[in-house]
């Protein structure tokens, strides 16, 4: 498989460097598992205010990102792919909602991924249909914009592609965890109170500790 490519629609692009540019996705960009692309509709606008939204059609409160520059955003996106599976998605809390077996499909499956993020009261249908992008969703709640949203995207598909985590059953759905984890000290004293770390986790007894953490596991379910 060829480096992974994202390719993020955003008229927001440095809201998403300081997390991209820390932790896990910084070295899986240094060590060239992931690509991350910015391409922000302004700069594909040609409004000479470098205006990307306008009224919706049929009334209604807010601004609707127009057709045209995102259209050329994805277009000159495109340009930069010379092979490989490509998917378009939309960020929408309308959409379908992500999850880690969509995760793992699509590292392994695409290339490429264009991420267009949403802004205003939405984005106009059509760039949905002419593009027959999938919207997707990572929540039943709104938020301000797609940036969010692509971000966790971004996140919870770089961290299965083979070696961006070193090893793989550092994911933690393939391991055994639970709600509650500890570290040093083994007692912690607050108001006159003592916080102590389970026995069973002092116990070296790793069958033992492996059951009560999946019945931790299951508790939290």
């Amino acid at each position: 498989m060829i480096m992974l490519n994202f390719y993020l629609i955003s008229i927001f692009p440095d809201s998403f460097k300081s997390y991209l540019n820390s932790s896990m996705l910084w070295r899986a960009q240094k060590e060239k598992k992931i690509k991350v692309h910015f391409y922000n509709p302004r700069d594909y606008s040609l409004d000479k205010h470098k205006k990307v939204d306008g009224r919706s059609y049929g009334g209604g409160p807010g601004m609707v990102m127009q057709v045209a520059p995102i259209l050329r955003a994805i277009a000159a996106a495109k340009k930069k792919i010379k092979k490989g599976e490509t998917k378009i998605i939309i960020t929408s809390p309308a959409g379908k909602n992500f999850n880690n077996k969509i995760a793992e499909n699509w590292s392994r499956k695409f290339d490429h991924l264009i991420v267009i993020c949403g802004h205003y009261e939405g984005i106009d249908a059509r760039v949905k249909k002419i593009l027959k992008a999938e919207e997707i969703s990572i929540g039943p709640y709104v938020l301000t914009g797609g940036e969010l949203p692509a971000l966790v995207i971004v996140d919870a598909i770089a961290r299965r592609i083979p070696g961006v985590l070193g090893n793989d059953v550092s994911l933690e759905e393939k391991r055994v965890s639970s709600s509650e984890v500890y570290t040093r000290p083994e007692v912690y004293k607050l108001n006159g109170k003592s916080y102590k770390v389970p026995k069973i986790l002092l116990s070296g007894h790793h069958a033992k500790i492996g059951e009560w953490k999946k019945a931790k596991n299951r508790t939290k379910k």
